[in-house]
Order: C-alpha cells, then structure tokens, then sequence
C-alpha cells in the first residue's frame, strides 16, 4: 500500500473517530451546577475541551489504521468473510 493510501485512510477514520469521540464526557450547564446565558439551550455543553477530542480521536484513529494495515498485510478477514448473501443460504 503507498504512503498516501495510507495517509487518506489515517485521515478518514481520524473524522469518524472525531464525531464518536465528540460526545463522551460532556455535561450541561444544569449537569455542571453553572449559570446559563440567557437564550442558552439547555442541552448547550459547559465543559467542551476540543483538545481533548483531537486526542483521543488521534489515539482511536492509529490504533483502528494500524488494525486496518494489519489485516492488509495479513489477510484476517477479506472480501469472502463479508458475503452476507452466503449466510442466508
């Protein structure tokens, strides 16, 4: 596989681990005890780190890549491991 390849697989799930990352251990302003602004919804976070989320996606993205070439260089699971229409019959 070229290093590009690998980088554009690196960077797509890097997103996708960004938006699942984004949720976890967010709390309201009501969660948190904090005074709310006035026209704040009320689901508004009060503790958003986004530096928090670019880590952990980082983390999540190179374990899930590595795992992603392994199998490339190795074969675990191909193409013919996923044929659902096999299963049904």
């Amino acid at each position: 596989m070229q290093w590009t390849s690998f980088l554009a697989i690196y960077l797509l799930v890097w997103v996708l681990s960004a938006f699942v990352m984004l949720p976890w251990g967010i709390r309201t302003h009501d969660e948190l005890g904090l005074d709310k602004v006035p026209g704040q919804a009320d689901s508004a976070p009060g503790n958003f780190r986004p530096w928090r989320v670019v880590v952990r996606a980082t983390i999540l993205a190179a374990v899930l890549t590595g795992l992603f070439a392994l199998n490339y260089q190795y074969g675990w699971i191909g193409v013919s491991d996923l044929d659902v229409t096999r299963l049904a019959s």
